[in-house]
């Protein structure tokens, strides 16, 4: 039986604000920080705590569910519905290790054709939730200076300008960089600048708030882009990533580095930025 999307996107809401909620708590005291892969890529006892409560609110609301992530297993039950949960419980953990605002909790889910549905990516530290469900439109909902929330729908750029920004990442794999560079050396015509924020999920949302123009990265895992991809989709950016090919079939082997991803909220940049 299929689910509505709303319902999913209520559920994708309440999982990402229970990481959130983890990461909100912020005491390097508590790091207990370990190097991944490279002395640029480190997991914390935050990231481990902020999954487990993530997975913890999939659970009793989707226990059929299957959920993959970035730190855990997956979890497959014996009767899976044919929806899958795609979670990075801290996207930015170097920026969170030094106090840089730009990280977050991502929540996506992808329903049994392999379709994105629904994805969160709450960041705690900038009092924002970007949201997005298929079909509904991106959104951001924001603590604003003066205490009060407010909830805006997210366009892209709205007005022209001279000024374009292309966010990127050198990424931690050498061989994966000097790709990355040789595909920018050919665009350096369309940008005028470059941002790096630290984290992809971000990045992709700065696309669908109009802060950047475009983003271009290899070698992201699909929990990197999950959710970002959908919210700048919404937001009417054109966007390429791999498409599953359905919610079980897709399945993701643990840790393995998936294509790359684009996104780009003009027309003209979005031509010339696919790979």
């Amino acid at each position: 039986m299929s689910t509505p999307v709303d319902e999913l996107l209520e559920v994708a809401l309440r999982a990402a604000a229970a990481g959130a909620a983890v990461l909100a708590g912020r005491d390097p005291a508590g790091f207990g920080a370990t190097e991944k892969w490279s002395d640029a890529d480190w997991v914390t006892t935050f990231d481990l705590a902020a999954e487990r409560a993530v997975r913890d609110v999939l659970a009793r609301a989707r226990p059929d569910d299957v959920v993959t992530g970035e730190e855990l297993a997956p979890a497959v039950p014996a009767h899976a519905s044919g929806y899958r949960w795609s979670i990075d419980p801290l996207d930015g953990t170097m920026n969170f290790i030094r106090n840089i605002a730009y990280y977050g909790t991502s929540v996506a889910v992808a329903g049994p054709d392999g379709e994105w549905l629904a994805g969160v990516v709450a960041a705690p530290a900038l009092r924002r939730t970007y949201f997005a469900s298929r079909g509904g439109g991106a959104w951001v909902e924001e603590t604003r200076a003066d205490g009060r929330d407010g909830t805006r729908q997210l366009h892209g750029p709205t007005e022209p300008r001279n000024g374009r920004l292309l966010a990127t990442s050198l990424t931690y794999s050498p061989e994966v960089r000097r790709r990355l560079i040789s595909e920018l050396d050919g665009r350096m015509d369309l940008v005028s600048d470059f941002r790096r924020l630290g984290s992809a999920a971000l990045e992709l949302c700065a696309v669908a708030e109009g802060g950047v123009d475009a983003y271009l990265e290899y070698g992201l895992f699909e929990h990197d882009f999950a959710a970002g991809a959908l919210i700048a989709e919404e937001a009417g950016a054109w966007v390429r990533r791999p498409k599953l090919s359905s919610a079980l079939d897709g399945l993701p082997p643990h840790s393995e580095t998936l294509a790359s991803w684009t996104a780009a909220s003009i027309p003209e940049l979005a031509e010339r930025f696919t790979p």
